[in-house]
């Protein structure tokens, strides 16, 4: 896997769209080479804002990525400083195209997450809060599929799973916060969505 330094938001996004374009189809394990290994971040970021992005809509996507975010989630909390992914989730592939389009529209939003956040209460965003950020994603990524029964309410997760990977890659601890509060609100909308099953 790439060993880039420390990125921008947008840097990881211009990679990603940069390997896809072109192609027919690009694997996991190809973004996930463009994610380097010098963060964690990337690792929960890149994959929530998949899946807040119209590449979610794609069948099975939503269930590979939270598959993708489980398998990274226990590598953060066990402290493995090399994440690894397993050949059967590395080899899948995705639509260059869709992905490319997908990204296009992740890209602004990826400029405003560079300008906004950053560098705020920074002990909350390293060390053991690491690793309770990752606890709490992977759990959000065990119900994503319950999510999925309600159209479009898989953003929830992703959105709270994207925050704390963002708050890890650029040491914000006061996003840290944030996303563990985005992480109260999915609790509450996911047992609304069990009631009404």
């Amino acid at each position: 896997m790439a060993d880039h330094q420390n990125s921008s938001v947008q840097e990881i996004v211009a990679r990603i769209g940069k390997r896809a374009a072109g192609d027919q189809c690009i694997s996991v394990g190809e973004i996930v080479a463009e994610l380097g290994q010098r963060s964690q971040g990337p690792f929960l970021l890149v994959p929530g804002l998949i899946g807040m992005s119209p590449i979610s809509g794609i069948p099975l996507v939503p269930a590979l990525l939270a598959l993708l975010i489980a398998v990274f989630s226990l590598q953060i909390i066990i402290g493995r400083s090399y994440l690894w992914l397993p050949d059967v989730l590395a080899k899948r592939t995705l639509d260059g195209d869709k992905v490319c389009a997908g990204l296009d529209r992740i890209d602004p939003v990826a400029a405003r997450m560079d300008r906004w956040f950053g560098g705020r209460f920074e002990r909350l965003s390293s060390g053991i809060a690491v690793r309770v950020a990752a606890f709490m994603c992977l759990l959000l990524s065990l119900f994503v599929p319950v999510f999925e029964l309600v159209p479009f309410a898989g953003v929830a997760p992703m959105t709270a799973i994207a925050a704390f990977g963002l708050a890890i890659l650029v040491s914000d601890g006061l996003l840290m916060l944030a996303a563990l509060g985005l992480t109260a609100g999915t609790v509450i909308f996911l047992f609304q969505i069990i009631s009404q099953v």
